[in-house]
């Protein structure tokens, strides 16, 4: 189990704390944990406000991790939180020879999966991940998606992922410093387990997680 980003090269953008902290209501969290059109291409408070592809965000990325877990043509990839499939692009894009699946449960974002990996891309949930065999998948990638879920059914998830995957690298929402969690709290808007650095590695540990991980802080 290692602390790493392997998300240094994903570039980051310029965040409004405190107008995202003084716009957020329940009915916009609400809107925003569908996981719809109005989070994806909707207007900015629901989510991205526009989710269109751009090779910037992964094509570096993905090189490191086909260094770091050493990919070799003919391994499979699992993409949990896959929404239109970037990731699974850039990853086909950089090693064709990989066998890609990724899940996403928005309905939306698996229908406007970019050209080129929709035979890849299905609707699915990680909380029903009973389908795979142990270690099925040489990795498992599971990005800013386990968060959403409340703290049981993340502890079931983690589990699920460290069973499915030789490797697996996850992100989730966390802070050391009071200052960090201000800035998480005025931020999330779908997230409903967010906890501390050292309770999110506490928790690994309850449920047997020995893959890798890194967070995400705005």
């Amino acid at each position: 189990m290692t602390e790493i980003n392997l998300l240094e090269k994903y570039p980051k953008t310029k965040r409004d704390l405190k107008a995202r902290g003084e716009e957020k209501t329940d009915e916009i969290r609400s809107v925003a944990r569908k996981f719809e059109k109005d989070f994806f291409d909707g207007d900015r408070k629901y989510g991205y406000g526009g989710f269109t592809y751009n090779s910037r965000f992964w094509s570096e990325v993905v090189k490191d991790f086909i260094n770091y877990y050493d990919l070799q043509p003919g391994n499979k990839i699992f993409d949990i939180g896959s929404a239109k499939g970037f990731m699974l692009y850039d990853l086909n894009q950089a090693m064709p020879e990989l066998i890609l699946k990724g899940i996403d449960i928005s309905n939306y974002a698996v229908a406007h999966t970019i050209k080129g990996v929709r035979e890849f891309n299905f609707v699915g949930d990680v909380r029903d991940l009973s389908m795979y065999k142990d270690d099925e998948f040489d990795l498992v990638i599971c990005i800013n998606t386990v968060h959403n879920l409340p703290i049981d059914e993340c502890k079931r998830a983690i589990s699920e992922i460290q069973r499915i995957g030789k490797h697996a690298f996850i992100t989730m929402d966390a802070w050391n410093t009071d200052e960090e969690k201000e800035a998480m709290m005025a931020w999330n808007l779908t997230a409903k387990t967010m906890m501390s650095v050292l309770d999110w590695k506490k928790l690994f540990d309850e449920v047997g997680y020995k893959g890798d991980y890194y967070w995400f802080m705005p």
